[in-house]
């Protein structure tokens, strides 16, 4: 119950009391009352006391059978919700026993207690006070012992749940409801909310339901509103009717199980009193009973404009079928969601079959959309309509609108805070600020009651007397004045909601609550701390504060003193040091903005002052509700002619937000004007009144009790017309071609495209299986804008059936309906298939034009022409007839000689080489009738000769277009053809007409009934429409080349035109700048009568020549005139030429370069520096230098006009006789600045080139790219390692970048993969290649440009034969490192002395290890004891000889073999005997 007491009854229920004094009760009471009464209460109490606070619910039958006073009739205490509407009864515990004892009511003690006999007896039983305090005192005592006991027994029980559930096997349960719904009896036309508390881990899903049907809040849009928020979940029914009365229930479930709890909704209407908000009681007796009633609701009101101060009806007929007499209906109105009722604002009357509304006084507070519902038992009607007010005219020019909406929001004793909603026009100017005014109801004087504006449209009224009722109003002001006042707020009345909650009676319904307060107040004790103290609202203006009373219950009637301290200081300031506060809140002015405060608050009363409650943390004087950001994405779509619907996204982080305005403004105007004068909810509205056809722009901005958010991006222009539907469907439905998994289909166009064109089509399919069609399925997500479509993806042999939908900017139509059965199967014919989308044009009473598309089905060969059938519509199939006997190539036919009135129908055949393939879907019928108001295309010549096809057409509608089209196809080439339209004609103008403009010209006009017509221009019509051109241009003389200007030698200006065609009568003027100008020093004349050409030279040009030059011709009639504009940075370029020519004219005198230094690449990728120079004599000489140092000197040149050459060298100069100088390679050694001067007595020349950075990147890009183009093709060889690919270049240098690629990618190089120059030759090395590295390779020459790329294609034979080549190479490798050999050690002659020790030894390799043979003259010798052979390691064969005698001379050799191959080594041995050798000395 505690949700729903407003906050004011929750914290201070003392309020209720109405600030009784104890004394005077107890004194009253004592005086009334007899003992035994007295006893009877005392009991009661203690009882009471005992059992503590108890809160039941009963009826208003049972509560007025329980009540100790049975003649009592109404409730005195009423507990009140925020808006100030009865929710239950408030009854304190003693009360009851007091008011039993007393015997009289609080009306009937009111009026006792304030007479003066009543006063006078108080003072006779002072001396009984004293003893009833002392037994007050004692049972309030007993009470909180007893309340302290069971306080500890809870909080004890509580701290072992919070253990039990805070075990880990125990967090999980299953729901529990802490609260229950509770049922609700109501009035009808009232809300109700029925909420629950849910606890459960995990966190329980809540469903409701009414009688046991779920409820769905977007089904019921406005009726039902559900809330879930911190466990607590709850079900709001709007405006309950008698179809709410249900028994409700919520389900709240999770992984651990499932729990339910009930409550009922009783809606009651009112007995015996008539509410005026319901309609009057029926008269007379009404047979209603087993009829249905229809109502229907016509003459209706529409979309209405008023201002304010005006007045306003809205009415609308009622038909009811069937008739009853004195049958009245339940008639109702509403502005939005709000059910209004008779006021002096709003008048209502029903006539019997009319309902009408009557806006009295229309304010800004009357705008919204208003409903007219109309309520039999049968059901009801509703029409709605939206009413806009604009402001009334400003007293002041350029003064804002009037606020609007102002209400009140707190009332009680101290103050009330008003508020109001912004206007939607400032005038011009920004709001400065508001001021509020307030009027004492019965009284007409209006007191302003802030001295300056605020700009928060909320502020807190103080100095009001208490009791008393007020109305408030606001002004809004800025440069230019005030505005008017708003209109007025309802009464208030300046006190507590407890105290007008009494006052308001009884009559409110019952609810079935009751709240029970606390007992009564204690005297003599000084209360407590208030508690909670909280800022609840700052602005620069104020501050407002918010706590509850003390914790201690039963005190003596509480005041409040408020104090305030400025952060950082410890000196407080109490606020109300007059007059304490009687309510839990204050609001607080005169603060300084930008400063921080804190505040606190000390209760009293009659016993003392309290301490002082918690200080709040410390709050800067400012508004703290910023004022929200600007909306975004303004979107306006069409809606009618005369509106638009305007859509936006909402303003982001925006607190407290009041709505939006919206403004229009008609595109390149710059006036806006707002679209509502009241702010908006929603994020999307309907502009009304707007002009039709005019494109306007929106924009939005946002609203809150901070002011106007800055505006939204303007939006899109719209143009001001109805909106669009959605087409029909398509139809005929035909297959183009089939194969094996897809289909193309072709279908019609919709017969209504909607008002828009056609964007696209969707088409659906579905499988037939054994006659029973399947679902649905997209075969096209993306919209096509062809009427033909591949659906792929279909089963072979299967049969489909197709639907298609058709799409504009309305949305996507509704399917066609389904297609024929189609099988799926491939077409093997040879002939086409059937052409599609016939269309008819230019239709005439005797002639029409045929189009139509080729088959998607050429068949064996392309189709080679088409044949058109013909028939009456309603002949028989045997009447089709032919109407071309020869195969026409185009797509479109003229078809003649039709019979007027005649409706035929037509079909197109294609044919190929192999014949005539299907017929096409036969035409809708098309009668041979010429419309009225049919118009032709007529060709014009005006009086400029341009020549124009021109078309008019009077069915347009406003989103027909003009489609111009060459031979029945679309123009692309616009530069041939210029079309113009406006209103209901369009324009085709020949840009420059000629024989390509030679054809058949249509133009057909969308959104009509085929509205077209066609136009041939052939080679004889083109002849005869340039003569008439000719003719209408020879009042213009007609000029060759317009005005235009060049630079003559010594920098001279010649201004000149040549005219087409000129008289010798004819005249020129010369101007600049609208002065004539005259022949003299300056400006030199000339016009050639027989040529045309016009000229005027001048010398030069100086500042005072800019501007503009203009020739005016003139011949009999004729005129022409071109002009030729030298200002800003054109004339400066042209000034500086003439200048630069000037010079150029000097320094050609003497000798001088013809063509500039440059350099030339050759062939041979040899650079030679070269220019080209003239005038020279032999005394002129040419100095070359690099770098600003002379490299060679020409002197005595035998030419007058020549070139002069220069080979960059490396070499340091050119040996005795050379010409030029040579090098071997460019490189950056030659990079650097070359310069020739040339010179003799008539002065000199200088030319310059840097080859330096980029100069010389480009020279050697050009050098690279002669070495690229020189390279041979890419080749392949094989070696031993593996396989090399090469090519050669004529000359290579150090500086060429080559890259090699494999597959298209950059090689990266390894010990396997290498690449390397030798020579001119460039070649990449693949070692021990697989399969792997077959491809495509290539190698690219960077040049700085696009390069050159090589390839070659390794793969195939010629990857086979090279690896081939490769493996024969590795083992002839192999085999020729692996063969026998004597590697050395064996001399070629051996002498040596008879008896002597012969020792010789030799290396040998091989592997395997050879074999070893001595042999000695050609026979195989052994060893021996005489001739010792050894072969050590496989590696050392030795041959010794112990004694060397005659006989062992000889040749001598060593055999090695293995199976590699053999080796031999031969040697000779010699011997000798020492005497021989002597003699032979001698």
């Amino acid at each position: 119950m505690s949700g729903s007491i407003p906050f004011y009854q929750k914290h201070h229920r003392h309020y209720d009391r109405g600030y009784r004094s104890k004394e005077m009760r107890s004194k009253l009471s004592q005086y009334q009352s007899s003992s035994r009464y007295s006893a009877g209460s005392s009991t009661s109490a203690t009882s009471c006391s005992s059992r503590g606070l108890n809160v039941s619910s009963h009826s208003g039958l049972e509560a007025s059978r329980l009540s100790p006073v049975p003649k009592r009739a109404k409730p005195t205490y009423l507990a009140v919700d925020k808006e100030n509407q009865i929710i239950g009864y408030v009854v304190p515990i003693f009360r009851g026993s007091e008011e039993f004892a007393t015997g009289f009511s609080d009306t009937e003690q009111r009026r006792v207690r304030d007479t003066s006999a009543y006063m006078a007896r108080r003072d006779l039983f002072t001396s009984g006070l004293e003893m009833e305090r002392s037994e007050l005192i004692s049972r309030r005592e007993a009470m909180r012992d007893t309340a302290d006991r069971i306080s500890l027994s809870k909080r004890i029980h509580e701290h072992g749940e919070h253990f039990k559930r805070m075990n880990e096997d125990s967090l999980m349960h299953a729901p529990e409801f802490v609260i229950k719904p509770r049922s609700h009896t109501v009035w009808e036309k009232q809300c109700v909310r029925l909420h629950c508390t849910v606890s459960g881990w995990p966190d329980p899903r809540v469903i409701w339901y009414k009688n046991n049907v779920p409820i769905d809040p977007l089904a019921n849009a406005g009726k039902y509103k559900l809330d879930s928020r911190y466990s607590v979940h709850s079900l709001e029914i709007n405006r309950c009717d008698f179809d709410d009365t249900a028994q409700y229930r919520v389900s709240a479930m999770n992984s651990q199980g499932e729990l339910s709890a009930f409550a009922s909704v009783v809606v009651k209407r009112f007995k015996g009193e008539v509410d005026e908000f319901l309609p009057s009681a029926r008269h007379g007796p009404v047979s209603e009973y087993g009829i249905t009633f229809k109502t229907h609701i016509v003459d209706k009101f529409g979309v209405s404009f008023g201002r304010e101060g005006e007045t306003m009806s809205l009415g609308c007929t009622v038909i009811i079928y069937p008739t009853l007499n004195r049958y009245q209906p339940e008639v109702q109105w509403y502005r939005g969601d709000v059910l209004l009722s008779p006021s002096k604002w709003y008048q209502m009357h029903w006539s019997g079959d009319r309902a009408t509304l009557t806006l009295t006084h229309l304010n800004k507070e009357d705008e919204g959309l208003y409903t007219l519902r109309v309520t039999t038992k049968s059901g009801y009607e509703t029409y709605s309509a939206y009413v806009f007010v604009r402001d009334a005219d400003a007293e002041v020019e350029g003064a804002p609108g009037a606020p609007l909406d102002v209400r009140c929001l707190d009332a009680n004793k101290d103050y009330i805070i008003v508020t109001w909603k912004q206007p939607a026009v400032d005038g011009g100017d920004s709001i400065l600020g508001y001021f509020v005014d307030r009027c004492e109801v019965g009284t007409s004087h209006w007191v302003q009651c802030n001295d300056t504006p605020v700009k928060f449209a909320r502020f807190p009224v103080t100095g009001l007397v208490e009791g008393r009722s007020y109305m408030f109003r606001v002004r809004a002001v800025n440069k230019s004045g005030m505005s008017r006042p708003s209109r007025v707020s309802e009464p208030v009345a300046a006190m507590d909601p407890a105290d007008r909650a009494r006052m308001r009676g009884t009559s409110a319904p019952w609810t079935g609550q009751i709240i029970v307060t606390e007992e009564e107040p204690a005297e003599g004790v000084v209360p407590g701390r208030p508690l909670e103290l909280q800022v609840t609202e700052a602005t620069k203006n104020y501050v407002v504060l918010s706590w509850k009373p003390p914790g201690e219950k039963g005190l003596e009637g509480v005041m409040y003193y408020v104090e305030k301290c400025v952060s950082g200081t410890d000196s407080w300031q109490r606020v109300n040091t007059e007059i304490p506060v009687k309510s839990p809140r204050f609001a607080l002015f005169d603060l300084a903005e930008g400063k921080s405060y804190s505040f606190r608050v000390r209760c009293c009363n009659s016993a003392g002052v309290g301490e002082p409650s918690d200080p709040t943390e410390a709050t800067t004087v400012g508004d703290k509700l910023d004022i929200p950001s600007a909306p975004s994405k303004v979107v306006p779509t069409r809606n009618t002619d005369t509106s638009v619907v305007v859509s936006w996204e909402k303003s982001s982080d925006a607190k407290e937000l009041v709505g939006y305005y919206i403004e229009a403004s008609i595109v390149d105007s710059n006036v806006w004007e707002p679209c509502n004068n009241k702010p908006v909810n929603a994020t999307r509205f309907i502009c009304h009144g707007l002009i039709t056809e005019e494109m306007y722009v929106f924009r939005v901005r946002a609203v809150n009790a901070a002011g106007l958010s800055q505006f939204s991006p303007q939006s899109e222009p719209v143009k001001v017309k109805a909106a669009i539907a959605s087409p029909t469907p398509p139809y005929g439905i035909s297959v183009l071609e089939c194969v094996r998994d897809s289909m193309v289909l072709g279908w019609k166009q919709p017969t209504f495209i909607g008002g828009a064109d056609i964007t696209g089509y969707f088409v659906d399919y579905r499988e037939v299986i054994d006659g029973v069609p399947g679902k649905w399925h997209e075969a096209n997500i993306k919209a096509i804008s062809e009427r033909a479509y591949r659906v792929s993806d279909l089963k072979e042999n299967m049969k489909y059936q197709f639907q298609v939908r058709a799409a504009n900017m309305a949305g996507v139509g509704i399917p066609s309906l389904p297609s024929d059965t189609f099988l799926c199967e491939e077409w093997t014919i040879a002939v086409p298939g059937p052409p599609h989308d016939l269309q008819i044009r230019e239709v005439r009473s005797d002639s029409l034009v045929m189009l139509w598309k080729a088959p998607v089905y050429q068949g064996r060969d392309p189709v080679n022409g088409f044949y058109i059938d013909i028939k009456e519509a309603d002949a028989p199939l045997e009447a089709w007839r032919g109407v071309n006997t020869k195969a026409t190539e185009k797509t479109y036919f003229k078809i003649e000689n039709l019979k007027e009135g005649e409706s035929y129908v037509f079909r197109v055949r294609a044919q190929n080489k192999a014949g005539v393939g299907k017929t096409s879907d036969e035409t809708e019928p098309v009668p041979a009738v010429t419309k009225p108001g049919t118009k032709e295309i007529v060709v014009d010549v005006d009086d400029d000769g341009i020549i124009s096809l021109n078309f008019e057409c009077g069915d347009m509608t406003p989103d027909s277009k003009f489609v111009w089209s060459k031979n029945y196809e679309d123009i692309t080439d616009s530069s041939r053809l210029t079309v113009e339209g406006k209103g209901n004609k369009s324009k085709a103008v020949f840009n420059s007409p000629g024989e390509e403009d030679i054809g058949i010209y249509s133009c057909l006009v969308t959104h009509t009934d085929g509205a077209s017509s066609s136009y041939t221009l052939d080679e004889a019509e083109l002849k005869r429409l340039l003569e008439v051109s000719h003719d209408h241009k020879f009042p213009i003389i007609p000029l060759k080349s317009e005005l235009a200007v060049e630079l003559l030698e010594k920098g001279r200006v010649r201004f000149w035109l040549q005219a087409e065609k000129i008289s010798a009568n004819g005249k020129v003027d010369y101007v600049f700048n609208d002065n004539s100008l005259s022949h003299g020093e300056k400006y030199k004349m000339n016009f050639d009568k027989n040529t045309g050409v016009i000229e005027m030279i001048m010398e030069s040009l100086t500042r005072a020549d800019e501007g503009t030059f203009t020739f005016q011709l003139q011949d009999g009639k004729a005129t022409n005139q071109s002009s030729l504009v030298l200002i800003g940075d054109v004339f400066k370029e042209l000034q500086k030429e003439s200048e630069f020519q000037m010079k150029e004219w000097v320094r050609k005198q003497g000798p001088h370069f013809i063509e500039y230094l440059g350099y030339e690449v050759t062939p041979e990728c040899c650079v030679i520096l070269k220019c080209k120079v003239g005038n020279m004599k032999k005394e002129t000489s040419a100095l070359w230098f690099k770098d600003g140092h002379q490299i060679k000197a020409d002197e005595n040149l035998g030419f007058t006009e020549g070139v002069l050459k220069l080979e960059i060298a490396q070499r340091g100069s050119p040996a005795d006789g050379d010409l030029i100088w040579r090098r071997l390679k460019v490189s950056k050694k030659d990079s650097g600045v070359y310069e020739v001067v040339l010179k003799d007595d008539r002065g000199k020349d200088t030319s310059t080139l840097n080859l330096t950075d980029q100069g010389f990147k480009d020279l050697m890009n050009e050098v690279f790219s002669y070495i690229a183009n020189s390279s041979t093709p890419l080749k392949i060889t094989s070696t031993d390692q593996g396989i090399r690919l090469y090519t050669f270049v004529s000359y290579y240098n150090d500086l060429l970048q080559v890259t090699w690629h494999y597959k298209d990618s950059a090689i990266a190089f390894s010990d396997r993969i290498k690449s390397g120059v030798v020579g001119e030759q460039l070649w990449l090395q693949i070692t021990e290649p697989t399969e792997k590295d077959m491809g495509k390779y290539a190698i690219e020459f960077n040049d700085g440009k696009g390069g050159l790329r090589r390839t070659v294609e390794l793969s195939g034979q010629a990857f086979d034969d090279a690896f081939a080549e490769f493996q024969r190479l590795k083992a002839a490798a192999i085999a020729e490192r692996s063969r026998a050999r004597v590697a050395g050690g064996l001399p070629d002659v051996v002498t040596i002395q008879e008896g002597k020790a012969l020792n010789l030894t030799c290396n040998i390799s091989g592997d395997p290890v050879p074999e070893v043979t001595w042999l000695k003259n050609d026979r195989e010798i052994t060893s021996d004891d005489h001739c010792i052979l050894k072969f050590a390691s496989g590696k050392f064969a030795s041959f010794t000889i112990t004694g060397v005698n005659t006989s062992d001379t000889g040749k001598y050799s060593i055999l090695v073999k293995n199976k590699y191959g053999t080796e031999s080594g031969d040697f000779t041995v010699s011997v000798f005997i020492p005497e021989e050798a002597g003699g032979k000395k001698k």
